[in-house]
């Protein structure tokens, strides 16, 4: 079977994966003129679905609690395993409290725990949680990678306008996010900063809470850090606004003050596709199966969608749902 995947996003890498997989001859347009600089571009890279429930549905939880493994199967050594904290100021002790109501998969950790996962942040906050089984990746290392062990693989790509509209497939896979033109999606814009800060040192994503500008902060090799990320109603892929660029920062310096002597190295705007209740789709119409909906989850609910877009090109009628088994464990049983 030929398939052509359209859009060289997360989505469509993933799904470009789980097609060749397969069996699939598979070729992947992409109107760029590389992969990467979209919306996955400037993701956070947290395969965080315990944390993500707290402000999402429990499909979130069901689909991305595998999503680390899936990674870690197709690009080996991107994934770091080393679980999320999430830290609160004492005065904001009853939002860490209501975090905790929501969630699930996390133990409450002291001035000291918190001082033995992060030595950085040793007397700074008296109460956090920590979800040991969460993950992290470098978005752009990850896609990279995808990408040169699709090509091993034997995917093709096509770069540059017009690179879809080839003729002589079987089937096409539609992961262009808001370009879909999909009049149920919505622009949820996200805006993110790229600091250096030498003087600090941390070992996995840390999510400071706050009633106004909660954060994350998942950092980088050499002492980088991904700040991130707001989210708002909008599609303008404008530069980020001093606002949202001022709050980061300010939320930054209150997670350690050494970020104050930071480097500014980047600023980002993505803006993700989704529909009204946040839920990714996967749904056929004639020979085209869109994935769609992503929202702020795509590291985390790519490999979910893809797999569900492999199973119904090749015929198979299983539900979106998370499994510790592959299909291809499941066929071969």
């Amino acid at each position: 079977m030929k398939v052509l995947v359209k859009g060289a996003g997360v989505a469509g890498l993933t799904a470009a994966f789980e097609l060749a997989t397969l069996g699939a001859t598979v070729t992947v347009a992409e109107t760029r003129a590389c992969v990467g600089g979209n919306a996955s571009w400037f993701a956070g890279g947290m395969l965080a679905p315990w944390c993500e429930l707290e402000s999402a549905e429990q499909p979130v939880l069901d689909l991305g609690r595998d999503a680390a493994d899936w990674w870690d199967v197709a690009t080996p050594g991107q994934v770091t395993r080393a679980g999320t904290l999430l830290v609160a100021a004492p005065r904001d002790a009853g939002e860490l409290d209501r975090f905790a109501s929501r969630t699930s998969g996390h133990r409450h950790v002291d001035e000291d725990e918190i001082a033995h996962l992060e030595p950085d942040l040793g007397g700074r906050f008296r109460r956090g949680l920590f979800f040991p089984g969460e993950a992290h990746l470098d978005p752009r290392q990850a896609m990279a990678a995808l990408h040169e062990k699709l090509t091993a693989m034997g995917v093709e790509f096509r770069f540059g306008a017009g690179a879809g509209q080839a003729p002589g497939f079987d089937r096409r896979i539609d992961c262009t996010g808001m370009a879909a033109g999909d009049d149920r999606l919505r622009g949820v814009r996200g805006e993110m900063l790229v600091l250096r800060a030498p003087d600090v040192s941390l070992s996995r994503p840390v999510r400071l809470l706050h009633p106004r500008f909660p954060l994350y902060i998942v950092p980088r090799a050499d002492h980088h850090f991904m700040l991130g990320a707001t989210m708002i109603e909008s599609q303008s892929g404008g530069p980020i606004t001093v606002r949202s660029m001022m709050e980061l920062l300010s939320a930054a310096c209150a997670l350690h003050p050494a970020f104050g002597e930071a480097g500014i190295i980047e600023t980002g705007v993505g803006v993700r596709p989704a529909f009204p209740d946040n839920l990714p789709r996967v749904e056929a119409s004639g020979d085209t199966i869109a994935i769609n909906g992503l929202y702020r989850h795509g590291f985390l609910l790519a490999p979910a969608t893809a797999r569900r877009a492999a199973e119904m090109a090749f015929g198979y009628d299983e539900p979106l749902e998370s499994t510790h088994e592959t299909d291809r464990e499941r066929r071969s049983a």
